[in-house]
């Protein structure tokens, strides 16, 4: 048989380890998130709120609060991280998350909506990659560039800097309107400086004319730039973006997969002393001032 003692629980059930009392500890899913500083952004969005304390994880999407008094509630904190620009959802109750199907299965609608935000990410960066890879190439290698190719360039490109960049451009515009810049709004305005301005090139300058050419040499020499055309740079620095948001995005799956399981682990029932008789009940129903047994 197996030693056991018995202890008092000290904290309420469903509040972490450490809340003080008189205070409400929620955790809440951050979503639209690209970088450290919208997390930063978030969390001093959070903390300007009365009586609330905020920290927010980029790695893992998650916003711990702790707020006190009737003044605020989870609707309120919601309402300011939208404000801010992004999504926010409060945790499943445990009841649904017991019911939940186990992991991998394929079935949930949560699984389904991160299957799709991955798929969608792995899309844009093949097209990416398939179109930007030729515009590069014929950008550097002087060979390749037979009568118009620049046209080919150009209509390459076009879908990679719109498609495929899709979301730089509305994350730069969603932080524009807030007024706040991000490493989206560096991305943004860099793709899209560099297709306008070869588009300008290509239609009013001389980079459209039959026989051009554009060498891969360093010089310093100077010229009004109508003929010259960054296409490779838009359509490379996206694919290049593409890729380092796709890793991320499968490595903090498989790592948010890893801790998953091993919270699992945790015991989901606990025997509770009640009268001098044993009783087993869910962990989330222990209550301050019960005495329950550890095995």
């Amino acid at each position: 048989m197996s030693a056991h003692s018995a202890t008092t629980a000290t904290t309420a059930a469903g509040s972490p380890a450490g809340a003080e009392a008189g205070t409400t500890a929620v955790e809440l899913a951050i979503g639209g998130m690209t970088c450290a500083s919208c997390a930063a952004r978030i969390e001093k969005k959070l903390n300007r709120m009365d009586g609330v304390e905020a920290t927010v994880n980029y790695a893992t999407e998650k916003a711990k609060v702790t707020y006190a008094g009737a003044d605020v509630s989870v609707e309120d904190l919601i309402a300011t991280v939208e404000a801010t620009g992004y999504t926010a959802r409060p945790p499943a109750p445990p009841a649904a998350e017991a019911a939940a199907p186990p992991p991998g299965s394929g079935d949930t609608e949560q699984g389904a909506a991160e299957d799709d935000g991955l798929t969608t990410l792995r899309q844009r960066l093949i097209t990416a990659v398939l179109l930007a890879v030729p515009v590069i190439a014929m950008a550097m290698i002087p060979a390749l560039q037979f009568d118009y190719w620049q046209w080919l360039s150009l209509t390459l490109a076009a879908p990679v800097v719109t498609y495929a960049a899709w979301p730089f451009h509305r994350a730069a515009w969603t932080n524009a309107k807030h007024g706040a810049a991000t490493m989206d709004t560096l991305i943004s305005v860099g793709t899209s400086a560099a297709f306008l301005w070869s588009v300008w090139a290509l239609f009013f300058g001389t980079a459209g004319m039959v026989g051009m050419t554009h060498p891969f040499e360093f010089t310093i020499a100077r010229s009004d730039g109508a003929g010259n055309i960054y296409l490779e740079a838009a359509a490379g620095v996206t694919a290049f973006i593409l890729a380092g948001r796709y890793f991320e995005a499968r490595s903090k799956r498989k790592a948010g997969a890893a801790l998953k399981a091993l919270m699992e682990l945790g015991a989901k029932e606990v025997t509770v002393l009640r009268d001098g008789v044993e009783t087993t009940i869910p962990t989330s129903a222990l209550q301050v001032g019960d005495r329950f047994l550890v095995r």
